[in-house]
């Protein structure tokens, strides 16, 4: 198993790298669905999220979690983030070793895709691939294909790590500031590279 850590902010296009990894054979452990899937209507975490947050507030009247009504508050309040960073977090730490440790014995390459490497800091990683778009970019894109307010797209990337700090972290940065053309290119050559990289 060649192990690799795919991450990039909020808007950089991330997820469209890892489908274009998907597409050359990688397997993708994706940490956003894992989230998705620990806070699914019934499940336990769920009900910790209520608790702390208001189920009134957070939960809708089908049991599922309203994401948008959760957002507004953590993302505008940093004892707020950093309650539901520690309730969700370390469940993801959990399913993200499992899902690693069952691609274990293949000879394949495994993409963790993760907006933050705090949740897999304890794995070690053939090369780590950071998805680069300059702020303004990021934020037309979540205006214009999220739906989001402008305000509240600001105020989620200005709760994240800055694009120098996540850089610093990387082995190669993909630019996805230009077109689909552009962005393959640059996955091609990446997945040419990994090919010569050494198993982690």
């Amino acid at each position: 198993m060649k192990l690799v850590a795919l991450t990039g902010g909020i808007g950089s296009g991330k997820s469209v790298v890892a489908q274009l990894l998907a597409a050359r054979g990688a397997v993708i452990i994706d940490a956003d669905a894992i989230v998705h899937d620990l806070q699914r209507a019934g499940a336990p975490l769920l009900d910790v999220l209520a608790e702390r947050f208001g189920r009134d507030t957070i939960i809708r009247s089908d049991g599922s979690l309203d994401r948008a009504a959760l957002a507004a508050i953590a993302f505008h309040d940093d004892q707020s983030l950093a309650d539901l960073n520690g309730i969700v977090h370390p469940a993801v730490r959990v399913e993200i070793a499992r899902r690693i440790e069952a691609e274990r014995d293949g000879d394949g390459v495994v993409v963790v895709d993760t907006p933050l490497l705090t949740v897999t800091s304890e794995h070690e990683f053939a090369a780590t691939i950071v998805v680069d778009v300059p702020i303004e970019v990021a934020v037309d894109r979540l205006v214009g294909l999220r739906g989001m307010d402008e305000e509240d797209a600001r105020a989620r990337i200005e709760k994240q790590i800055s694009r120098e700090e996540r850089r610093a972290t990387a082995d190669r940065v993909i630019d996805n500031s230009g077109d689909l053309e552009s962005l393959t290119a640059q996955v091609e050559e990446v997945w040419t590279w990994l090919a010569a990289r050494q198993t982690a």
